[in-house]
Parts: structure tokens; C-alpha cells; sequence
């Protein structure tokens, strides 16, 4: 999901990590992981974690990010290895003449109700259509960003019918209440304090399901692959089993959740129930990712994202599809779940 707080995160991430160069000389490898503050079997993985536990001979660093703009910039400035990303902020990262070197190596969540288009009670809009000529925020090059154009589409209206503004999930949360926006699209748990007083238009679920999913995936660095693919690997089964834990002890995961968030047990419960979590053999399926050598159908989503992004004008052109299916990361698929 997902313009970012690169800035002095990332910056401490790399200061603070070997490089490879270390590593040869006898010290332990490095993995700088970018992540999300969202309800999902990542942020369970990182706040129990697994990863360390999977691989105690590496040196694992967790960085924060606000959405996937600044992901795709630490990507380009080499200071990460594996991240969580939106499938928009992906799509326009693989598009141009000068790609970033990543590829999807797992899908964390499917966009539902966690991610939705709300305006404030006191403006009286209760549709898409009367957002125009309307203050409508959300972070640009994120999948909320990319959703609120195709909603805007579906409601006949152009981007330029309403006044976009790019702001971050808090920055949105203090105009909100101090009346300078509109409307905004964004993600929990942000969303959920823009309910408390606002009236739901559409949400990421209903615009998946008019054609236009969007999801989190999780990327790896070519360099990555090229250097440490046993850590893919690891973390790949490590991810699998986050999925699983949602699933087979949702209490426990409720609790790693309020915890990462700071959030009550039952706001916990409630943002992971708005999320669309797919199992690790779904993940490996025909619909999905896919497996090596037969990519999924992920890659015509991404595609379509691609080509709508073009369409409004968010990039120069879309990447191909053969493009997108050489940025998918399926070696070691399905077995590699397991």
C-alpha cells in the first residue's frame, strides 16, 4: 500500500548494518526488511519474531515505511533487501526504461474493507459523484491512490474533477479534523479513526470486485537473489506460517497485532476481519502468484494496474505483462510454503 518516511529510518537501517563485505570477512549476513504498521501475517512475523529465530547466522533489521513511494526509493538507493509493497507502487516501479531490480516473491493480503474511500459527515457527500470540485486526500503512488482513481472513474468523474491532495495516513488523520479535507482514501488503521466520523463511499473490496484488485506483496531484491536465495527461501516458509497463524490461532495473532499497533485486543480482532488473507496454497495457486515456470494470473493484475496507471496519466507507459511475469520470483514454488 503505500510517499514515505525514508528519511532517517532507512538512513539508520543502513548505517546500522554490515555490509556484505562484513559478512564474507566472518560476520553475519544482513537482511534490512521494510514494513508496514497494517494488520497482516507480516507484521505477526515481525512482532513474534520467526525470522530471527529462522535465521539466527543473519543480522535482521525491521524499517518502517508510510507507503510503497518510499519503498520503491529505498529500493533504488540499495537499502533494502526485502519489503512489503502495494501492487500499484509495484507496478510503477517495474514500468520505464530503468526498472527497480526487485521481483514479488509472496502476496501478504488482498485489499478489502482494511482499505476504503471515506468523507466527513459534515460535507453532506454520500457518493463518489459528489466528491467534485471536493479536497480529496490520499498518498500518492500508493494502491489507496490507485483505487480512488478507478472509483472515480466508476463514477464518471477525471482526476482533475476534484482537488487531489498527497498526504501521508497522519498527516490525512490532522486535516481531517481540522475540516481542510474532504474526503480521503487510505488504510487502517487510520481509516478506522476517519470512520468514527465519516460516511464509507467504496471500499478496496468493491473495486476488487468490479475488475481492479489491489494487494500487498512482499519483494526481494535482485541482489538478494543473486547473494542469499537459502534466506528467501527461509523467509518465504516464515511468511507461509504467519498466514497459517492467522488462521489456526486468531487470538494470539490479535494479540501480536494490538501489540505492533498499540492498539485494544478487539480494535485488533476488527482491523484483521476487514482483511482479505489468503492461504500460503492459494498464494502458490493458478489465481495468484503462481508456481516456477507457470506464473499466475497476478501478472495480468498487475498489467491492468499498469495500463490504468498509464491511462491517468500516474506513468509514461505500462510495463508488459512478459515484463511483469519476469518480476514475479516463483523459484522453489509451491514446495517452498510447505
Amino acid at each position: 500500500m503505500l510517499a514515505a518516511v525514508l528519511g532517517g529510518a532507512a538512513t539508520l537501517a543502513v548505517a546500522g548494518c554490515s555490509s556484505s563485505g562484513d559478512a564474507a570477512a566472518g560476520q553475519k549476513k544482513r537482511l534490512r526488511i521494510g514494513y508496514f504498521a497494517f494488520p497482516s501475517g507480516d507484521l505477526l512475523v515481525k512482532n513474534r519474531g520467526l525470522l530471527e529465530k529462522a535465521l539466527p547466522d543473519h543480522t535482521i533489521s525491521w524499517v518502517k515505511f508510510d507507503s510503497g513511494a518510499g519503498v520503491n526509493q529505498a529500493f533504488i538507493g540499495k537499502s533494502l533487501e526485502i519489503a512489503a509493497l502495494g501492487s500499484s507502487p509495484f507496478a510503477r516501479g517495474v514500468s520505464g526504461s530503468s526498472p527497480i531490480p526487485y521481483k514479488v516473491a509472496f502476496i501478504l493480503d488482498v485489499a478489502g474493507e482494511n482499505e476504503a474511500l471515506v468523507a466527513r459527515k459534515g460535507t453532506g457527500i454520500t457518493t463518489v459523484a459528489g466528491l467534485k470540485g471536493k479536497k480529496v486526500a490520499t498518498p500518492f503512488a500508493s494502491t489507496s491512490h490507485y483505487s480512488l482513481l478507478a472509483a472515480l472513474e466508476e463514477a464518471g468523474l477525471k482526476a482533475s474533477d476534484v482537488e487531489l491532495l498527497d498526504l501521508q495516513p497522519q498527516p490525512i488523520l490532522a486535516a481531517w479534523e481540522r475540516g481542510d479535507i474532504d474526503a480521503a482514501y487510505v488504510w487502517l488503521p487510520t481509516l478506522d479513526e476517519l470512520r468514527e466520523t465519516g460516511t464509507q463511499l467504496t471500499s478496496s473490496k468493491e473495486i476488487g470486485e468490479g475488475g481492479r484488485p489491489t494487494l500487498d506483496l512482499a519483494v526481494v531484491s535482485e541482489e538478494l537473489i543473486a547473494r542469499d536465495p537459502e534466506a528467501i527461501e527461509t523467509w518465504r516458509k516464515v511468511e507461509a506460517e504467519g498466514l497459517r497463524l492467522l488462521k489456526s490461532d486468531p487470538e494470539g495473532s490479535a494479540k501480536s497485532i494490538a501489540a505492533e499497533l498499540g492498539i485494544s485486543l478487539a480494535d485488533a480482532k476488527a482491523q484483521l476481519a476487514q482483511g482479505v488473507f489468503l492461504t500460503p496454497e492459494e498464494v502458490a495457486s493458478a489465481d495468484w502468484l503462481g508456481t516456477e515456470g507457470k506464473p499466475g494470473k497476478l501478472a495480468a493484475y498487475l498489467a491492468d494496474t499498469g495500463k490504468f496507471l498509464a491511462v491517468q496519466k500516474q506513468i509514461d507507459a505500462a510495463p508488459s505483462t512478459a515484463a511483469l511475469r519476469d518480476a514475479l520470483y516463483l523459484k522453489g514454488l509451491p514446495d517452498g510454503l510447505k
